[in-house]
């Protein structure tokens, strides 16, 4: 009677073979799992080859997805049935997703990016990725093959945006297709292979309601920063990173009037912005040759020649904060930008020492009667202990007295301390002081409803 291999297994032994003799049972006896363990490894990464070898990626480009998930799976099974290596359905549809993602994708980074709740993706070296949901850091248990696994998809990265990163170039700041931050830094400087830093963005843009529904501030604070937004005036806001600056940001865009010319700056494009009439400008590096690079001032000066309404700068680092204060003083109210520190009145600091830093050489009260001229109000956002992001400070640039900017905290944020279900409790000390943007307010007929947001907080 003839044998037929079952999928994945080798024929039975021939009966006429004598029985091994019981000295030997202890020779005969399974490997250890460790052993197992290494010998399936080393057998799905044979899979994995003989599959790539024998993919035509003329073929790979001009199939969807869904359709070339399948014709993968199919050829793993036939390559597994031919060469008799066990691989069971469900291994062979993890290998057939492994395969198109590092085809068509990201790799061992495409099931966190499809993640929802995931706000951070932190890799650490190709065996270690962690990630932070619903504001707590975790490990992943996803891992990357090897280094060179890892490095491949940091160039793909890199080259989708036009950049590279090397050796020569071991830094560098990118962005997904859905809008998400990434930060490479790549050996030498990274010691335990390279390190990626992603800064996902939800798909559906949020706006205060969703801010409010997430606890981030109380639907007083919402309105007040509502009636900020409509009424131009110019707004920095501050905070750490990882704060939600960014977020904020795009909700304030959602104010403006969408017959208004937008023009964003940013280092790696991340604003969702959903007026019309926007031009988005993003910087460039340096060529090879060191030659080429276009620094978000040179954006800066170039953004004021393009007739916009408001300037919008992702994130102000360096001396274009004085390209940012001439903007705000010379007709395009409403412009707004973000910035690192701690609480309102750092803010101001920060931003008088990156004027400093572009060697103007103006006295320090210059430089703090044009803040005090150029910005009205500061918006701090902090993310704190229990992994929720909120909005602790709004302050009102009032102007000058003597060398020191005045200041109002219009909302501050008090915590009160942790609730039943281990979040931080709060509620904002509110002062109801006439704000120095009065003529504004009543310029674009918002000054009741300013004044009744400010009752109702």
């Amino acid at each position: 009677m003839s044998v037929f291999p079952t999928f994945g297994q080798r024929p039975a032994a021939p009966s006429a073979l004598p029985p091994p003799a019981p000295a030997q049972a202890s020779e005969d006896a399974p490997p250890p799992r460790a052993e197992q363990g290494q010998t399936h490894a080393a057998s799905m990464a044979e899979v994995r080859m003989l599959c790539l070898q024998r993919m035509d990626p003329m073929a790979v480009a001009s199939t969807p997805p869904d359709r070339l998930a399948l014709e993968v799976e199919r050829l793993i099974a036939d390559i597994a049935t031919e060469k008799r290596i066990q691989l069971n359905g469900r291994e062979q549809r993890s290998l057939a997703g492994d395969l198109v993602h590092d085809m068509l994708g990201l790799g061992p980074l495409e099931t966190l990016l499809q993640d929802d709740l995931i706000a951070d993706i932190m890799v650490n070296g190709p065996h270690r990725i962690f990630i932070e949901r619903r504001g707590k850091v975790e490990l992943s248990p996803i891992r990357f093959r090897d280094t060179a696994h890892l490095s491949n998809i940091c160039q793909r990265i890199a080259a989708a945006v036009g950049r590279r990163v090397d050796e020569s170039s071991p830094m560098v700041d990118a962005r997904l297709k859905d809008g998400s931050r990434v930060n490479i830094v790549f050996p030498p400087l990274a010691l335990d292979g390279p390190y990626v830093s992603i800064r996902k963005f939800t798909k559906k843009p949020i706006d205060f309601a969703k801010l409010v529904e997430f606890g981030a501030m109380t639907p007083q604070v919402a309105r007040v920063l509502e009636i900020a937004g409509r009424c131009r005036l110019n707004i920095i806001i501050s905070g750490g990173t990882g704060s939600g600056k960014t977020t904020l940001l795009n909700a304030l865009s959602r104010m403006i009037d969408p017959g208004e010319r937008i023009v964003t700056v940013e280092d790696a494009a991340e604003l969702q912005l959903q007026q019309p009439h926007v031009v988005r400008l993003e910087t460039r590096p340096a060529s090879l040759e060191g030659r080429g690079e276009i620094t978000q001032r040179d954006l800066m000066r170039n953004a004021l020649r393009m007739r916009p309404d408001r300037v919008i700068i992702g994130e102000v680092r360096a001396s274009e904060a004085f390209d940012m204060l001439q903007a705000m003083n010379t007709g395009h109210d409403g412009s707004m930008s973000t910035v690192h520190s701690n609480t309102t009145r750092d803010a101001l600091t920060r931003i008088e020492n990156m004027v400093q830093m572009g060697s103007m050489g103006l006295p320090s009260r210059a430089i703090r009667t044009q803040i005090a001229g150029a910005v009205h109000m500061i918006i701090q956002a902090e993310r704190q202990r229990d992994g929720g992001r909120r909005v602790t400070q709004v302050s009102e640039v009032c102007g000058m007295e003597g060398d020191v900017i005045i200041m109002n905290d219009i909302f501050q944020l008090e915590m009160n301390g942790v609730g039943p279900d281990g979040r931080l409790r709060g509620t904002y000390k509110v002062s109801r002081a006439r704000p120095g943007f009065q003529s504004r307010l009543q310029y674009f007929g918002l000054e009741r409803a300013w004044a009744a947001a400010m009752e109702e907080a």
